[in-house]
């Protein structure tokens, strides 16, 4: 993957984590926790998704980012990554700080 992937998964990340704190109330960490949970997030599921990407159609995309090309297909294809996997991450985290403030409480 090259930066540019990199980058965007980075910024969709972000984006995907404060995008589902302001849907998910109850999950909540604040613009700076779904900022950093939703980049963590954001990484790995754009480079989870170009894994499970390798192959047919995306392989086209694949070879052309990876070559210093970005296409499309590829841009979408890391937001689409990045963004989920940062809301993904976001919400799980939010859910084990609710759970660990219930119990404590």
């Amino acid at each position: 993957m090259n930066v540019m992937g990199i980058v965007t998964d980075l910024i969709a990340g972000g984006v995907g984590g404060n995008i589902a704190g302001a849907l998910l109330k109850k999950f909540d960490l604040g613009p700076i926790g779904n900022t950093v949970a939703g980049i963590v997030g954001g990484v790995g599921g754009g480079q989870l998704l170009s894994i499970l990407m390798s192959g047919g159609a995306a392989a086209a995309a694949t070879t052309a980012a990876s070559s210093g090309g970005m296409d499309m297909s590829s841009i979408l294809g890391n937001v689409a990554g990045g963004g989920v996997g940062g809301a993904i991450v976001m919400a799980v985290i939010g859910l084990v700080k609710a759970q660990m403030s219930k119990s404590t409480t």
